[in-house]
């Protein structure tokens, strides 16, 4: 029989199996572990005793035999190595859910293109339109207007179709974006009691993910930084760690400048997620450290390396997970002396800022 079977609705009751529910959770405590399997299940293991998550037809153990069964954790390789890691399969739900849970659901597109406030012969068709030009698209002619202008510059009786009566469809063009995003990966990231590395490596996972989905010829280049800086992976998002460093915002830069030096695209952009001032910066094989206040000398390299970024082009969005008035005031010189933009997030708003203005998008 073809139809509809209806049913009475009750509250409460959904299709997601036990693995389902369990499985957000569990991903949720990877992150909060940076991809540590043993200690996400330990941590599962006690919100079982607490909330009582499992039962007697569904265990602790059937959920881990579940995630080896279908590839989500896998034994780790050598001695000295962790009982189980996530797999690739894992990393990529991992960027998948922070996607989802920061940005919303976004559908794939096949072009990953920024639309601009220039128009000319683009890619995006809007409704507007003028005279054709030599080396407009034909796929772009308005045909019934075209027809129409015919008719009346020269008649019906004498009807032709001339150059001075095409008409086609305005375009937009379509920009490409080169995009670095710096994460501060100093000590003062879990200080005080709160942690800010997790929601920094989300929102990370989640804008690497939906310029990977929504915008694929854009580039994407992650730093992290605290004594030094270095590139990573996309992959190695979920296990970023906070280490005992200072904030050596210069070393950042210096490395995002180098590396959108070699991007093609005239459009390029910095993105640093931070929490604290610049306290470290290198003179040669030196450190010079100092976490009191703001050090005039540090200060100073951090403000010209702005201004040498203004110079070429380089804006940087600043998004500081702090509310020091004194942090702000270094945040806001900056800003100015780059002629960036600068944000001053709660936790928790800090997706939706990095979302916002990566769309936004704003060229001069």
């Amino acid at each position: 029989m073809i139809g509809w079977k209806f049913s009475n609705y009750i509250p409460g009751q959904d299709d997601e199996t036990p693995f389902e529910k369990l499985l957000k959770l569990f991903q949720e405590l990877l992150t909060h572990t940076s991809g540590n399997v043993g200690e996400a299940l330990q941590w599962l293991t006690n919100l079982d005793r607490q909330y009582e998550l499992t039962n007697e037809d569904y265990s602790i153990g059937d959920f881990i035999q579940e995630l080896i069964d279908k590839n989500y954790i896998e034994p780790g390789d050598g001695p000295g190595s962790p009982g189980y890691v996530p797999t690739a399969k894992m990393e990529g739900e991992l960027r998948q859910k922070a996607l989802k849970d920061i940005f919303g659901e976004i559908k794939k597109t096949k072009r990953g293109n920024h639309s601009t406030r220039y128009s000319g012969r683009g890619d995006e068709t809007t409704s507007e339109r003028r005279p054709f030009e030599f080396g407009d698209a034909l796929d772009k002619m308005a045909v019934s207007e075209s027809l129409r202008n015919a008719q009346i510059n020269n008649g019906i009786d004498d009807f032709k179709l001339t150059t001075n009566d095409l008409e086609v469809y305005e375009t937009h063009y379509q920009a490409q974006m080169s995009t670095v995003l710096m994460i501060d990966i100093s000590h003062s990231m879990i200080l005080y009691g709160e942690d800010r590395i997790t929601p920094a490596k989300k929102v990370a996972m989640a804008l690497s993910e939906y310029i990977t989905t929504r915008f694929p010829k854009d580039t994407l280049d992650i730093i992290v930084f605290g004594n030094d800086a270095w590139p990573v992976e996309i992959k190695d998002l979920p296990y970023l760690q906070v280490g005992p460093y200072h904030t050596n915002t210069v070393a950042g830069l210096e490395l995002a400048m180098d590396i959108l030096r070699r991007r093609r695209n005239p459009n390029k952009q910095i993105f640093m997620i931070t929490d604290g001032k610049p306290t470290c910066i290198k003179r040669g094989k030196r450190y010079i450290k100092n976490s009191m206040g703001l050090d005039r000398t540090i200060v100073n390299r951090t403000l010209n390396l702005a201004a040498r970024l203004r110079k070429i082009s380089i804006p940087v969005t600043t998004f500081m997970i702090a509310r020091d008035p004194y942090l702000v005031q270094f945040v806001q010189s900056f800003t100015e002396t780059n002629g960036g933009k600068a944000y001053y997030s709660g936790l928790q708003g800090l997706g939706d800022f990095v979302f916002r203005d990566y769309k936004r998008n704003k060229k001069k």
